[in-house]
């Protein structure tokens, strides 16, 4: 198969993958509406294309929490990384290393942090969700900040799960799922080499750490819905601002008060995000919630958005909608799946490639030139 875009990695990536971790990484809440329009906003976002600029200076990278990025992409935290390709989670992280971008590593990750760190050079992210289980929560940050993980991504958006029908058909959850799970493996022989009988132990190494015995994909939705809390609020993140040492970013931001609220709290960022049309179906895609929320916030707290980018264009695009760095979960997903770390490291070549063309044709040549002026505005 000829790979050029993150469209060819994603129809790789579905053969080799069992279904049920093709469809649980590919699919979205209720009716999938916002997955869609996550990808369609963006790719409806006009620019205006200027010429005769002399671009022969072009620089992509920026500074971001005190650390130097080629391109102004981070790799969004996903769980279960490592059931994607063998130990994943590092294949990955490495990718991000040697392209000069951060990982930001799940708590639900395959590889526990101590696994992952040691194999890359700069530091990682980690990422975090409020659980019941404060004690998890602790431990996870102890351990993090051990590894010399230097920011923090809280996601807060999911307080209980979504409602994912395509899970129950594809053999993550619903009748007989580990026996269609096991007959899914059994004929993507590819998939059961590599990660099936070479890439063990299948567990959530951060909360098998923490428990001291193994979580596996069985616990894997279990665990999470009856740890998730309904309750959370914006007391419940004071202790982690406090403890945490280094930057705060807020991962599920949708609404302009919301993104008031944290910087009121004192975050150091913020993240748009639907959770990439997870949780709740309906709702704005981050295309379409970017302005509003950076004409609240703009210049008092770093905006960083996902869902539904999937190319260097739509980088581009969502800066000049108000981000200051984009960040792409699936899309690296994708390119890990069908080539492991290789994989991830040419997808985002061709970001930072789609990247240059589109900055090239609209005459701006530093990623802090890219601003609401670059776009074609409605009549």
């Amino acid at each position: 198969m000829i790979i050029s875009s993150s469209a060819d990695y994603r129809a790789a990536a579905q053969q080799f993958l069992p279904p049920f971790l093709f469809h649980y990484i590919d699919g979205g809440a209720y009716a999938e509406q916002t997955l869609r329009r996550n990808v369609d906003d963006f790719a409806a976002v006009a620019l205006r294309q200027r010429v005769l600029k002399d671009m022969s200076q072009l620089d992509t990278s920026i500074e971001l929490f005190g650390e130097k990025l080629s391109i102004p992409v981070a790799l969004s935290p996903v769980g279960l990384t490592g059931m994607y390709r063998r130990r994943g989670e590092v294949q990955a992280a490495r990718a991000a290393d040697r392209h000069g971008i951060p990982f930001t590593m799940s708590s639900v990750s395959v590889c526990p942090i101590e696994e992952v760190a040691p194999k890359i050079q700069r530091p990682m992210w980690f990422q975090l969700y409020v659980l019941k289980d404060r004690g998890f929560m602790q431990n996870a940050l102890e351990r993090a900040q051990a590894a010399g993980c230097t920011t923090l991504v809280f996601t807060v958006d999911m307080p209980v799960p979504g409602a994912r029908y395509r899970d129950a058909h594809s053999g993550m959850s619903g009748p007989n799922a580990p026996l269609r799970r096991y007959w899914q493996a059994v004929t993507h022989p590819r998939w059961a080499v590599d990660v099936g009988l070479l890439g063990r132990p299948h567990d959530l190494g951060n909360i098998s750490a923490y428990r001291g015995s193994p979580t596996g994909l069985a616990d894997y939705m279990g665990y999470l819905s009856a740890n998730f809390d309904p309750s959370i609020s914006w007391k419940d993140l004071e202790w982690i601002r406090a403890f945490w040492k280094g930057p705060m970013v807020i991962k599920g931001i949708l609404d302009p008060e919301d993104a008031k609220d944290a910087v009121r709290f004192g975050a150091d960022g913020i993240i748009v995000s639907n959770h990439g049309g997870r949780q709740l179906d309906g709702v704005l895609s981050s295309a379409r919630a970017l302005p509003a929320i950076a004409d609240a916030v703009k210049g008092q707290i770093k905006i960083l958005a996902d869902s539904g980018i999937r190319n260097g264009l739509d980088v581009v695009r969502a800066i000049a909608l108000g981000a200051d760095c984009a960040m792409i979960g699936r899309a690296y997903i994708y390119a890990l799946a069908a080539a492991g770390e290789a994989g991830v490291k040419h997808l985002l070549e061709l970001l930072e490639k789609e990247m240059r063309v589109a900055m090239t044709l609209t005459s701006v040549a530093r990623v802090a030139d890219i601003s609401g002026d670059l776009l074609v505005r409605e009549a």
